[in-house]
């Protein structure tokens, strides 16, 4: 690993903020996995977060589920709180990079970017939120390509595999690509698999605030990216998918966004031809059709109301059918837990002109990992921030708020990223 100089005004690499939230302590884990892969802990790192005594019980969690007793004593603890701006002020100007923890992103993400745009750290966080991912971008590009600070949302589940799984099928298509769609599904070990109350969280305060995004985008004035070959048409509201052979639904998180966002970069910057995007995630047979139907009417009727919001929040078990808790998954039900997302792209052969006629050629390639929201989020922020320190001569030229795909589309992310865990195949 080539190691980026610290210096005596930012003594750290990386800062993981909200390092005692229920993701921040697994990031921990992956950070202290991961620097001891690099030459005898090179990479200098601390922990930040509100609450000292649960910040020193992380520590002590990540050094006994490591057996590294040295982290207790190598990693620096600072405190900092999103309601207090000095406090962020100065942990910001510690790091050279923030990895930030601490959501629903649309209540405490936009202090941090803000401290770190002002005092010039770069910002990488796992939101899945594409209000928050577009009001920073909206809010701040200029200001951060002026500090050539680089903010970069969307550096986990949601939404690396998609964006750069969508980077990754065009790379490995002969020809011009127009269009791709893909199925994720996820599967469970004996002991079952659920997802921490946070990510219920935002949804719920995210389809709450929709009309919010809705005049967000129209502040962007963009125009339509232009259609290459024929149009991707939409599927329905729940469809049979051959692709995966079961029911599917649209999928609800921020990758179709993120992937749009990427795609109009490329074509600004690069001018590269866009490619066309549909998300899609596989819910099995028609019981689970039953209960998704049951939760997701439960779902629309309540969050359209506040005292509907308090219930959904205080009761994600109840109204998801056990799907988000509170607590959290276990580590056994993590370790059972996988996901993979197959891409079927169609486009034009090398000899055909994209202008006459129907696509005549197709791919599928497919991003496989570990279980997606503690195992491979992880992963994948924290891959995201070593290619940052690393291979700063490949990102683009200037700072600015930028997606997954936009920052890494030139490294060698995809790489890293098979190396840990996450592997990115042509089938």
């Amino acid at each position: 690993m080539a190691s980026v100089e610290t210096s005596p005004s930012r003594p750290y690499h990386l800062v993981v903020f909200g390092a005692s939230g229920f993701t921040g302590q697994f990031v921990v884990e992956e950070v202290a996995r991961t620097v001891s892969e690099g030459p005898g802990g090179s990479l200098k790192w601390a922990i930040a977060g509100r609450s000292r005594q649960k910040l020193d019980t992380v520590l002590e969690q990540a050094a006994t589920v490591l057996s590294k007793p040295e982290l207790r004593t190598e990693v620096d603890v600072i405190i900092a709180d999103v309601g207090e701006p000095d406090s962020l002020a100065a942990m910001c100007k510690q790091a050279v990079i923030v990895l930030n923890c601490v959501g629903p992103y649309r209540f405490f993400g936009e202090p941090v970017v803000k401290a770190c745009v002002e005092n010039g750290a770069h910002h990488i966080d796992i939101s899945g939120e594409p209000q928050f991912l577009e009001g920073m971008q909206l809010n701040y590009n200029s200001q951060a390509a002026e500090k050539g600070v680089y903010v970069v949302g969307s550096c986990g589940f949601d939404s690396i595999p998609a964006d750069m799984g969508v980077l990754y099928t065009r790379e490995q298509f002969k020809g011009t690509l127009t269009a791709v769609e893909s199925f994720l599904t996820v599967g469970s070990g004996p002991e079952g698999g659920c997802i921490h109350d946070g990510t219920w969280q935002s949804a719920i305060y995210g389809f709450s605030d929709s009309q919010k995004l809705r005049s967000l985008r129209r502040k962007f004035n963009h125009a339509p990216l232009a259609t290459v070959g024929s149009k991707l048409r939409r599927r329905g509201a729940m469809f049979f998918s051959n692709e995966i052979q079961q029911y599917a639904v649209p999928f609800m998180g921020s990758d179709p966004s993120v992937v749009k966002r990427t795609q109009r970069f490329l074509v600004e910057e690069h001018e590269e031809s866009p490619v066309q995007y549909g998300a899609y995630a596989g819910i099995g047979g028609l019981g689970n059709i039953i209960k998704l139907m049951f939760a997701g009417m439960m779902f629309w009727f309540f969050v359209k109301f506040s005292f509907g919001r308090n219930l959904l929040i205080k009761y994600p078990e109840f109204f998801s059918f056990g799907l988000f808790s509170k607590a959290g998954p276990t580590r056994k039900q993590m370790e059972g837990s996988s996901f993979q997302i197959s891409f079927h792209g169609e486009g034009y052969a090398e000899e055909q002109d994209p202008a006459q006629g129907r696509p005549n050629a197709k791919i599928r390639t497919l991003v496989q990992g570990p279980e997606c929201g503690y195992v491979a989020t992880p992963i994948a922020m924290v891959q995201a921030a070593l290619t940052m320190l690393t291979e700063s001569a490949s990102l683009p030229k200037k700072g600015g708020v930028y997606t997954p795909g936009a920052v890494f589309s030139k490294t060698t992310l995809i790489n890293r990223l098979n190396k840990h865990g996450i592997q990115f195949s042509v089938v």
